[in-house]
């Protein structure tokens, strides 16, 4: 196994010491430019809040424009939101669903995401259809799987670009292109996909949701939602506020009096990266050192086991890795917390544990704090302990 290039100095970034953090895919570092960047904000916010607030739309549309230039889209096409949970609601929430609509996703979405689907099905009487994906799918049998589920009553496909549990990607181009063929609405939920991939906004007419920190390393709640095409004037904030004169993306601009300097921060974190590093350099990095990590911790669970822990992911992406957990661990959604939390509070290491179709992973990411080391103490202080863990059981 090739050992990758030494990593990037993590004085640019603020993280305990103490722990080792392999879960940039859920909750990352911001670069420090970027946390004092935010602090100066919210301090001229606390120096005069109602200055700030009657101008701070204005504020809001200038980061929109920052965040759409990183993004590669129309900053008419866009507007901030939280996070993709939030984009996704607004898309529900703004769409007219007839009695009986059906809305198709696929079995690796987002609960979050799924459950949102479900409460819309309830309310207009119809249902959630679910495309049963294999881990191991390519793209044309994804693309396939999806639209055997699309019918007469279907109003929205919903798919993920990045899995979440998974730690894979779909091909959002090629069912794109067949759901307008079909004339079926599509939204992307891209939530892991800014900053992975360089122009992570596929071009269609449909809707796109993509936080902005995570890989992207923005401050927290910070998120994009796209839309185009004849349905995006429709799109409304999921609060009422002063923005209701305006259309999709003027009407999300107006915010109240939420705090949202994280989303004026945003454009310090890309310049940061870019500047320091360069997002290819992290993207070619994290790939090399998820290689190494899935390759070291994979050998150390088979040493042990005497069983193949790795994960065909089917379309796998370069800073996340799937690896299969000793059998019996985090076989039900609500386990997989247990069994973090014992990795964090026991082992101090910070990391992902999935579950899916009745199996326990790890769920392995990269960042560009992250170095070889870090795999290789997860290999030798938790492999053991999570071998160990699982014979109790």
């Amino acid at each position: 196994m090739t050992t990758p290039d030494g990593a990037p100095s993590r004085s640019d970034w603020t993280l305990t010491a103490s722990k080792i953090h392999l879960n940039h895919g859920s909750y990352g570092s911001v670069p420090r430019a970027a946390q004092e960047f935010q602090l100066e904000l919210k301090a001229r916010m606390d120096a005069n809040p109602c200055t700030w607030f009657m101008g701070q739309y204005k504020a809001v549309a200038a980061a929109r424009t920052d965040v759409a230039s990183f993004l590669k889209v129309d900053a008419g096409d866009m507007a901030l939101v939280l996070n993709a949970s939030a984009g996704v609601t607004a898309v529900y929430n703004s769409l007219d669903f007839d009695r009986g609509a059906e809305i198709v996703m696929t079995n690796h979405a987002y609960g979050a995401v799924l459950h949102g689907a479900y409460r819309v099905a309830r309310k207009c009487g119809g249902s959630v259809r679910i495309a049963e994906i294999p881990l191991d799918a390519d793209a044309e049998t994804a693309t396939a799987l999806v639209m055997a589920e699309v019918g007469d009553k279907t109003a929205l496909i919903v798919l993920d670009q990045i899995t979440s549990a998974t730690a894979r990607a779909f091909p959002v181009e090629a069912v794109a292109k067949a759901a307008k063929d079909a004339g079926v609405p599509l939204l992307v939920d891209g939530a892991h996909a800014p900053g992975v991939l360089e122009a992570p906004v596929p071009a269609f007419d449909g809707y796109w949701v993509g936080n902005l920190h995570k890989f992207a390393c923005a401050p927290r709640g910070t998120a994009a939602l796209v839309a185009r095409g004849d349905r995006a004037e429709g799109l409304a904030p999921l609060i009422d506020s002063w923005g209701f004169p305006y259309s999709f993306p003027e009407s999300f601009d107006h915010v109240g009096t939420q705090d949202v300097t994280s989303w004026m921060a945003a454009g310090s974190s890309f310049t940061t990266i870019e500047e320091r590093y360069g997002w290819q350099t992290f993207r070619s990095y994290a790939k090399a050192l998820c290689d190494y990590g899935e390759a070291i911790i994979g050998s150390a669970f088979a040493d042990l086991t005497g069983e193949n822990h790795t994960v065909d992911a089917g379309m796998p992406v370069g800073p996340l890795r799937l690896l299969r957990l000793p059998r019996g661990l985090a076989t039900m959604h609500e386990d997989s917390h247990t069994v973090r939390a014992f990795i964090s509070d026991q082992l101090d290491i910070e990391t992902a544990v999935t579950t899916f179709n009745g199996e326990g992973f790890l769920r392995l990411s990269a960042h560009l704090y992250n170095s070889p080391q870090d795999y290789e103490i997860f290999a030798e202080r938790a492999v053991p302990e999570l071998v160990r863990l699982a014979t109790y059981l």
